[in-house]
């Protein structure tokens, strides 16, 4: 399969360790350098805008931008977008983000990122979706996520490997061969 739309889901912080904007920015790069279509929530803010600006600033990509009414009114779209999908609230948002990406990478978020993570998750687990998020662990971010998922199998509830619905990523060269391997 040639992945062509790349879903990002990631913080709309502006406090985090510099490293995360950093590699935001370059992984909108390596999609805008390979004319490749970014699907993200569309904010002006945090890694949003890094990813945005990467892909942006290639002067090649898409910039397609899943954006909450509420956003919309608080005039936090980015500037980089190039496409707009206005959506009512979260759970379409959610919903739209999943339907237009080939594959997702969840970088350092918080509980949108997750919820919109374990959403493909799920699907994929009940045959609605074959799709894979990529957990982005920079700087070990997931870690405990990872250790979570472990106990979630030692337990024995769930049905099937975890593995048949993510990826693990410790860097952007791993994010980039689990694209690729898809």
């Amino acid at each position: 399969m040639n992945i062509e739309k790349i879903g990002v889901f990631c913080s709309s912080s502006a406090d985090l360790d510099p490293l995360y904007y950093e590699q935001a920015e370059l992984l909108g790069k390596w999609i805008g350098e390979n004319e490749k279509t970014l699907i993200y929530g569309g904010s002006r803010c945090g890694l949003m805008e890094a990813v945005a600006q990467g892909v942006h600033k290639t002067g090649k990509g898409i910039v397609v931008g899943v954006i909450p009414k509420i956003l919309i009114d608080r005039e936090m779209v980015s500037e980089c977008v190039g496409i707009k999908v206005p959506t009512e609230g979260l759970t379409d948002r959610k919903a739209w983000l999943i339907k237009l990406s080939d594959v997702m990478v969840a970088m350092p978020g918080s509980v949108g990122t997750l919820d919109e993570a374990f959403s493909v998750m799920s699907e994929n687990a009940i045959g609605i979706n074959t799709k894979k998020v990529i957990f982005w662990n920079i700087n070990g971010f997931w870690d405990g996520l990872f250790s979570m998922f472990e106990g979630l199998k030692q337990t024995g509830v769930v049905n099937k490997p975890l593995e048949h619905f993510y990826m693990r990523a410790d860097t952007l060269e791993e994010v980039i061969k689990c694209i690729e391997s898809i």
